[in-house]
């Protein structure tokens, strides 16, 4: 298998858990106090598809260096 789609379906999978943690998140806090555990998951959800992200944007400018050289 190949790295770059391994990511690119890791990073589709966490913008799914990222957004179900965000509407999980919403209705908690309509009924009250949220607890801390619940804070941190849509923070690690982003961080994880930052790193993915910032990898998939990179990826065909060094594509194309290597390519090129």
């Amino acid at each position: 298998m190949n790295w770059s789609h391994l990511i690119r379906q890791t990073h589709r999978w966490l913008a799914a858990a990222f957004v179900a943690s965000i509407i999980i998140y919403m209705i908690m806090m309509s009924r009250g106090p949220v607890p801390g555990w619940l804070n941190a998951f849509p923070l690690g959800t982003l961080f994880l598809m930052l790193a993915t992200g910032v990898y998939l944007f990179v990826l065909p400018y060094v594509t194309k260096r290597r390519v090129a050289a």
